[in-house]
This record gives structure tokens, C-alpha cells and sequence, in this order.
């Protein structure tokens, strides 16, 4: 007499029929409320910091003066309708509705991302903080106020530092990121 064939489950992973592949383990990366929280005090502290320091500006320097600090830098106070370097400065619309779908198309990305990586929430925070600083400004006078002048650059302010200073912490934590599984590949061999 043969026995009755026996069939054996087997399973790959964490798949329950053995033939649906599981490549990655799957989690949320959308912000919690902790990342939410943190990019917002960012991108408040980054608007206060900016409106202040222009409000400041405007208001006990006449436009065109300036007021030498040290070395190089100095505080000229001057107005600008473009972008960087002056660029699309007979464009301000275009410029307001591009820097609103920016925002919002970062907004976004950190609600599905969030998550993502715990220094996120500073750097986004403040490039947010200081588009939004810059928007507003366009939108209420229809030009940025830029006061810090270094003489071998255009004059700028507060918010486009804090834009500036938001990518590189963005830049930095794509490259260390990026560092970290090619050490835990050269360790584990």
C-alpha cells in the first residue's frame, strides 16, 4: 500500500500564499504629528525672524541708505520685485503663483513624507518658512525688502537665507542617507 501524497505549505516571507513576492516591509511614511509640529515652529520662527528683521529695516532706514556693520557687510536697504539676482522683476504675478505651487507642492510632499527622515521637518520647514516670508511680501507690497549686502553679492534678507540654509540641510541628510547603506553593505561583508 502507498501512502497518500502530503502536501507541505511553504511559505516566502511574509506572504501567506507563497507566490506573491515580498520585497519591502511596508510603513507609513507620512508625518505624524511630531513632524508636523516641528515644521511648523520652523516655518513660523523663519517668517517672524524675516517680517521683523524687514519691518526693522524699513522702518529706521530710508530706501537706497545703508549703514556699513563690518568688512564687507553692511545693511543697504533696497527693494526687489523679482526673484534672485533680480530676475523677473517686471513679472511679480508669475512670480506669486509660482512660489504658491512650490509651497503647496512641499506641503505635500512632507504629508506623504514626513516620516521620511527625522531632519526633514528643519530643513523643509525652512525653505517653507522663507517662501512663504517672501510670498507674503509680494502679495501685500509687490516687492521683498533685502537689506544684508556682502558688496560681492546681491543685497538679500533673512527668508532667503533661511531657503538657502533649508536645501543644504535637505542636500545633507540626501547624502548621508545615501552613505548609510553602502557602509552597512561594506560591513557585512
Amino acid at each position: 500500500m502507498t501512502e497518500p501524497a502530503r502536501h507541505v505549505d511553504v511559505r516566502v516571507g511574509s506572504s501567506t500564499d507563497a507566490l506573491t513576492p515580498v520585497s519591502v516591509a511596508e510603513r507609513s511614511l507620512a508625518a505624524g504629528a511630531r513632524q508636523w509640529a516641528g515644521l511648523v515652529a520652523v516655518a513660523a520662527a523663519a517668517v517672524a525672524a524675516d517680517q521683523l528683521t524687514k519691518q526693522l529695516v524699513a522702518s529706521r532706514l530710508p530706501l537706497g541708505d545703508e549703514v556699513d556693520v563690518a568688512g564687507p557687510v553692511s545693511i543697504h536697504h533696497v527693494q526687489n520685485s523679482g526673484i534672485a539676482f533680480g530676475l523677473f522683476a517686471s513679472a511679480t504675478s508669475l512670480v506669486i503663483v509660482l512660489t504658491a505651487c512650490a509651497v503647496a507642492w512641499m506641503v505635500v510632499f512632507f504629508a506623504r513624507s514626513g516620516s521620511r527622515h527625522p531632519i526633514l521637518p528643519v530643513g523643509l520647514g525652512l525653505v517653507i518658512g522663507g517662501s512663504l516670508s517672501n510670498l507674503v511680501d509680494r502679495i501685500r507690497l509687490g516687492h521683498v525688502t533685502d537689506f544684508l549686502d556682502v558688496r560681492f553679492w546681491p543685497a538679500f534678507n533673512l527668508a532667503d537665507s533661511f531657503i538657502v540654509v533649508g536645501v543644504a540641510v535637505l542636500l545633507g541628510a540626501l547624502l548621508v542617507a545615501e552613505r548609510d547603506p553602502r557602509r552597512r553593505s561594506r560591513d557585512s561583508r
